[in-house]
């Protein structure tokens, strides 16, 4: 008696819903998951954001340690704000602008950036270091609101570095080859011009790459994205 054959065949659309994130806004709006995700990540980033002034203005006053950074002392002195920011908000633009076109990327970047934060309160409260010696304001009054006003800006937030870190997370994030290629190219930018401008350490610049990549793999682990 031959046996009946049993249908394993399970449809392609099935296979990608039960195994991907939902890259749309209505379809991922429709999962229960991502919506708890969303709403609690969201909530948790608020409540810490709001945190940021009393903290940074703890950080600013204690006394830290200057460190002999012999790369750093190399590297001549110039105020490079500007460019900076012009670098980091276009790549902000850009990711927001991903963001709205797919939910996943969203849901990633919100939770990876909240580990971001969360890591940068425990490793700047660890340690404990005062600014480069030369070091130029990098003034930017848009994200100096989280600092406690427009006219805060914080020097000692140093390890590890904050601006090279969300800019070598959105390359982790975004898909699109051409996007890892401005995105990257940003990034190392980026670390360049705060070490121009003497803001960081060396230290500070290429801990950020290490701390960032577990970060990311932590929020992918959150996520599912």
């Amino acid at each position: 008696m031959q046996t009946p054959e049993v249908n394993t065949y399970v449809p392609i659309a099935e296979v990608k819903k039960n195994e991907m994130p939902a890259q749309t806004w209505d379809e991922a709006w429709r999962n229960k998951s991502f919506r708890v995700k969303t709403i609690v990540g969201g909530m948790l980033l608020v409540a810490l954001l709001a945190l940021f002034p009393f903290f940074f203005s703890y950080v600013e006053k204690r006394q830290g340690i200057q460190l002999n950074d012999f790369i750093l002392q190399q590297i001549p002195v110039a105020d490079v704000s500007l460019i900076t920011f012009i670098v980091i908000w276009s790549v902000s633009i850009l990711l927001l602008i991903r963001c709205v076109q797919r939910a996943d990327i969203f849901l990633l970047m919100l939770w990876s950036f909240l580990f971001l934060c969360l890591a940068r309160v425990l490793t700047i409260t660890l340690v404990p270091l005062s600014p480069p010696e030369g070091l130029i304001v990098l003034k930017d009054p848009l994200t100096s609101i989280f600092y406690g006003g427009a006219d805060k800006f914080i020097t000692k937030d140093l390890f590890f570095s904050g601006h090279t870190s969300i800019q070598f997370l959105i390359f982790l994030s975004v898909k699109k080859k051409l996007d890892k290629i401005i995105t990257l190219t940003a990034t190392i930018a980026v670390a360049c011009l705060v070490l121009i401008q003497h803001v960081h350490y060396t230290i500070d610049v290429l801990a950020a790459f290490i701390f960032t990549y577990i970060i990311y793999r932590m929020g992918k682990l959150v996520t599912g994205c």
